[in-house]
């Protein structure tokens, strides 16, 4: 699902990056853990092709078989949007939008119909327990639905990999829970892969694999 080998990412003089090498299986969940400022969101969001490594002849980033250093601006764009969901600490939904509304944005940057959108919206929403909050706008919503309601928005085109930064940080102990055993669930029943960036123990501590960063790269 992911091979990437020689990742660099400088700063101006800061070397956050230096040298990450890493292989992630098909249906894995893997954790990142470490100290702030070891690297991990940076590195999260150039696997997640929201940020681009330093240029370097040995380094190779390729995600689901697509060599993604190959791709212009445009079609990395296209297969984020297809291919990846993200899911963050600050759930960042649109405020004046409903819930059904903010989780169909991806699909309608993928240019499925308004129809198909909505209905493949209603079914996660339903899948993950809001159905009766389709209409309600994020500050009508729990912190615990809001981040559900984040999760339904980077599944709604189907990818195949999700990543998360801190996705249960701002949420309380209950919530945390529920949306750990989710992250499982999701992974059982409809086969995604994904990439955890957590200071929580206990969801580290859960996944198929935990990587500890130090320092720019993994702790061996």
């Amino acid at each position: 699902m992911i091979q990437a080998k020689q990742i660099y990412k400088t700063y101006g003089d800061l070397q956050v990056l230096k040298g990450i090498n890493l292989e992630i299986a098909k249906g894995e969940i893997v954790s990142i853990v470490g100290p702030s400022g070891a690297g991990k969101t940076t590195l999260l969001q150039i696997l997640g092709t929201l940020d681009k490594p330093d240029k370097n002849p040995n380094t190779e980033l390729i995600i689901n078989g697509e060599n993604i250093s190959s791709l212009n601006d445009k079609n990395q764009a296209k297969f984020r949007n297809t291919h990846i969901g993200f899911i963050f600490q600050f759930h960042q939904l649109f405020p004046e939008f409903t819930a059904i509304e903010n989780v169909c944005i991806p699909a309608f940057i993928k240019n499925t119909s308004k129809s198909q959108a909505e209905k493949e919206a209603k079914k996660l929403l339903d899948y993950l327990g809001l159905s009766h909050r389709i209409n309600h706008k994020p500050n009508e919503l729990s912190g615990g639905e809001q981040q559900r309601v984040a999760v339904a928005r980077a599944l709604i085109n189907n990818p195949g990999l999700i990543f998360a930064d801190e996705p249960s940080g701002n949420l309380d102990s209950e919530s945390a829970e529920s949306l750990h055993q989710l992250f499982f669930k999701l992974r059982d029943e409809l086969g995604q892969t994904f990439v955890i960036v957590t200071h929580n123990k206990a969801l580290a501590d859960m996944a198929d694999r935990k990587l500890t960063m130090v320092d720019g790269n993994f702790k061996i």
